[in-house]
């Protein structure tokens, strides 16, 4: 199968810049993934398209406010040019996997700032294949209350905005703080919408997988099963496993919100379906052809063209089914990509 199969044609007006005033009101094309057939709603109308005994299974993870911009420390003591650290991977004792910029001045041994009177400094203490750098940071007292203090959000490339509320780069009940960017189907919910939701006797329950910047890494090489997936580190508690073999049990339908929670799911589920606590680093590379084992409908957001996402949803509801209602997103102007509308593939 070609990464060009799954190319559709995205007017560049159609990428949401900014997050709606109301998290809920986002447009929601529902489809039938064994017909193909679609009908257009509002994200507001999702608890009319639920039953009781279905669960709906969310990830947690938290965005870190991990785009650091300082300067150069020169060998003298002094500040240089300004430089960016972009945080990936905790490593333990305060070394991170890091995206640096410029990265020939930030070579092993290299120091950087943060913040007045260097509040965060950093060291180059390795360099990594691919040319990720791996940092050593020094500060005073917690250090994501310091980056609280210091970071920005690290919003996708195909955002120029800037983000007024960075509240709204992070779902409502995000919790474990670890991710580079955020689990965006996950925007669309209130507080008020999860009430309502399980009000109806629909059950919820949390996953944590962390997302690196590789969900933005596009697919370069020809064949899609040539290209090399990024890992992610996610969690799937007692709890979670336990109410997803409770609802299958029951003949409810086990519904994720977002790629990331179906890859935890798929990542972890036996071949029966049937779930058990499970932490740790996946890889999988979801495409048609892939024999769903735990989940049965998912709510995503508009995904990149010959993205690894847009095949995951295309495993799950078919190539042509995909590209059509895509399709008739763009037709109907849609807003695509993290801040943008959704879709409910049931």
């Amino acid at each position: 199968m070609k990464t060009h199969d799954f190319y559709f044609d995205l007017p560049e007006e159609l990428i949401a810049q900014t997050p709606l005033s109301r998290r809920d009101a986002s447009r929601l094309l529902v489809m039938d993934k064994a017909t193909g057939v679609w009908e257009h709603r509002h994200f507001y109308d999702l608890p009319d398209l639920l039953a009781p005994g279905d669960c709906l299974i969310m990830n947690d993870s938290r965005v870190l406010p991990a785009r650091l911009l300082g300067s150069r420390i020169h060998s003298g003591g002094g500040l240089g040019g300004a430089c960016e650290v972009l945080l990936l991977t905790d490593q333990g004792g305060g070394v991170w996997e890091c995206l640096v910029r410029p990265g020939k001045k930030l070579r092993t041994g290299a120091q950087v700032s943060f913040g007045e009177n260097g509040e965060l400094t950093g060291k180059i203490v390795g360099e990594m294949e691919g040319g990720n750098r791996l940092v050593q940071f020094h500060y005073s007292g917690i250090f994501l209350e310091v980056l609280e203090r210091l970071g920005q959000m690290p919003l996708p490339p195909y955002i120029k905005a800037e983000l007024q509320d960075r509240e709204r780069y992070q779902t409502v009940y995000a919790q474990a703080n670890g991710s580079a960017a955020a689990p965006t189907a996950g925007l669309h919910f209130t507080r008020e919408l999860l009430g309502e939701i399980e009000g109806k006797g629909v059950q919820v329950g949390y996953v944590t997988l962390h997302v690196g910047l590789g969900t933005f890494r596009p697919v370069k090489e020809e064949e899609i099963t040539d290209h090399d997936m990024h890992s992610e580190y996610c969690v799937l508690p007692q709890e979670t496993a336990e109410l997803i073999n409770r609802t299958r049990a029951a003949g409810g339908r086990v519904i994720c919100v977002g790629t990331t929670s179906c890859r935890t799911l798929e990542s972890w589920a036996g071949e029966d379906g049937h779930m058990e606590a499970k932490a740790g680093w996946t890889n999988i590379f979801i495409y048609p052809g892939y024999q769903f084992k735990a989940v049965d409908a998912l709510i995503t957001n508009f995904h990149l063209p010959e993205s690894t996402l847009i095949m995951l949803v295309s495993a799950l509801a078919g190539r042509e089914n995909v590209l059509a209602a895509y399709q008739e997103a763009v037709r109907e102007r849609y807003r695509f990509f993290s801040f943008g509308d959704a879709m409910f593939i049931q």
